[in-house]
Parts: structure tokens; C-alpha cells; sequence
């Protein structure tokens, strides 16, 4: 070899190896770059992942209390609720309660009065006299229903006008006289004709002119209306 080709060998390979070099060293020139390109979108990556989380952790938050408010709302509508019900089951009880007193007050009030009536009745019966089934008592009786109707006489006007009319015999009939003749003969204690016994009834007394009280009492009435008492009767009347 020449030295002209030594010195050419040697030239090229000077400039194989410069082209080399510069070409390892645009080769790192252009890697750099593109290392510190792919830094930031790691780190923005991270960030956002970062936000999510937050978010995500938010809206979590946010669900738990929004559930925890509606559990309370809901406790406390069922609070309400079962307040207002014991309060109307309270009501009706009391409602039921009141009504059953006032029942029970009725009926005792009506039970009481009842007794009370009965009480003045078994009195009353107590304290009626009990008069004797023969003229005495026949007068007696008749004088304290006739002072009941305000109806004048005394027991010596009775006694006396009775035992000129009939001897005191309730069932004596006076059939010989212008009344027996016209069919109305004079009947009982003080011989009372029908139509003036109808007449002068005594409510209360029985209907019959047999009965010596009603007899006297009627008889006792008419002549109260024509001679003032009875007591003024000396002979037929």
C-alpha cells in the first residue's frame, strides 16, 4: 500500500468514525428529549387519578350522608307516626271509658230513682190507715176521703143521718117508696138512688152503692151541694 492509500485509509476512517460519532451523538441528542417528554405525562396521569379519587371519595361522602338524612327522616316520620297513633288509641280508650261512666251514671241515676219511688210508695203504703170493715171504721175512712175532695161533714152528721136511713146495713134497699115505684130504689148505708150516686161519685171510691164508702161518700157530696154538709141533714133528703 501507498502511502497516499495509507493516508486515505486513515482519512476515511477518521471520518467513518466522526460520522459515527456524530450519529451516537444525534442518536442521544434525540433520546433526551424524548425522556423528558414522557416525565410530565406520568406525573399528569397521577394527578388525575388523584382527582378521581377525591371525587369519587366525595360523592361517597355525600351518598352516606344523604342516606344518613333519609334514615332520620324516615325514623322520624315513624316516630310521628306511631305518636299519632297512641294518641288516637288514648283518645278512643278514654272516649270508650267516659261513655261507659256516663252508661253506668245513667243507670245507677235511674236505679236510684226507681228505689226512691218505690221507697215513698212501701211509705206511703206504710203509713195508709187501716180502717175496720164495720161502720166505725166504714165512717172514718169515708170522712178522710171526702176532707181529700173538700167535701164538708163531720162523723156525728154520718153516724146520725146513717142510722136513720138504714140501721147501718150497707146492703139495705128501700122498695116501697115513689123511687122503688119508678124502678131506682134507694140502696146501701144512707139509701142513695142510682142516678144521684152516678151523679156525686167520689173518684176513687168503687162504683157501686152497695159499697159503704162510696154509698157514704157520695151521699155525703150530694148533700153538701144541696144543704151545705150533711151535718144540715135531719130526715129524708
Amino acid at each position: 500500500m501507498s502511502a497516499f492509500s495509507t493516508r486515505m485509509t486513515k482519512a476515511r476512517k477518521v471520518s467513518i468514525a466522526g460520522t459515527t460519532a456524530a450519529g451516537v451523538a444525534a442518536l442521544t441528542f434525540s433520546l433526551v428529549p424524548g425522556s423528558a417528554s414522557a416525565e410530565p405525562e406520568t406525573v399528569k396521569t397521577a394527578q388525575t387519578t388523584a382527582a378521581q379519587a377525591s371525587i369519587a371519595k366525595q360523592e361517597s361522602a355525600a351518598a352516606k350522608k344523604q342516606a344518613a338524612a333519609a334514615a332520620k327522616a324516615h325514623a322520624h316520620a315513624v316516630t310521628h307516626d306511631n305518636a299519632v297513633a297512641h294518641a288516637n288509641a288514648v283518645a278512643h280508650a278514654k272516649a270508650k271509658a267516659n261513655a261507659e261512666a256516663e252508661k253506668k251514671a245513667a243507670a245507677a241515676k235511674a236505679a236510684a230513682k226507681k228505689r226512691a219511688v218505690q221507697q215513698a210508695a212501701s211509705r206511703a203504703t206504710a203509713r195508709k190507715p187501716v180502717y175496720a170493715n164495720n161502720l166505725d171504721g166504714w165512717i172514718k175512712e169515708s170522712l178522710s176521703i171526702m176532707k181529700k175532695h173538700g167535701i164538708p161533714g163531720t162523723y156525728d152528721g154520718l153516724h146520725r143521718n146513717i142510722i136513720r136511713e138504714s140501721s147501718g146495713n150497707p146492703k139495705a134497699i128501700n122498695d116501697w117508696d115513689i123511687n122503688a115505684i119508678n124502678g131506682v130504689p134507694s140502696i146501701g148505708l144512707l139509701q142513695v138512688i142510682k142516678p144521684t150516686f152516678d151523679a156525686y161519685h167520689v173518684p176513687g171510691t168503687a162504683k157501686s152503692q152497695y159499697d159503704p164508702v162510696a154509698n157514704i161518700t157520695a151521699a155525703a157530696n150530694y148533700a153538701a151541694d144541696r144543704y151545705g154538709t150533711i151535718d144540715n141533714v135531719d130526715s129524708a133528703y
